[in-house]
């Protein structure tokens, strides 16, 4: 897959996790939330600050990212499912 996020975007993969209720029933995909948690997969390069100077994004291929509900574009590459979100949805990262 080559494909590179233009300016101040990620492309992340989302991190798919099992959910419960708290009596130990599976949720089917239909009552499930949109999952909130992703794995950066590329970066663009930055926006450009007032005085024409690049600005990096934050996060870097492989972190782990908390992003904001309803926010991103789901694309498919390559057959796989991934989302492009602009740097500003993104809400903090998840450290280890």
């Amino acid at each position: 897959m080559n494909f590179k996020p233009l300016g101040e975007r990620a492309l992340v993969q989302l991190v798919e996790r099992e959910e419960k209720t708290a009596s130990g029933i599976v949720l089917p995909d239909t009552a499930k939330d949109k999952p909130q948690t992703a794995t950066i997969v590329s970066v663009g390069e930055g926006k450009l600050d007032d005085k024409g100077q690049r600005v990096p994004i934050e996060v870097s291929p492989g972190d782990v990212i908390v992003f904001a509900k309803y926010s991103g574009t789901e694309i498919k590459l390559d057959g796989e499912d991934y989302m492009i979100l602009d740097a500003d949805d993104i809400l903090g990262v998840v450290e280890d």
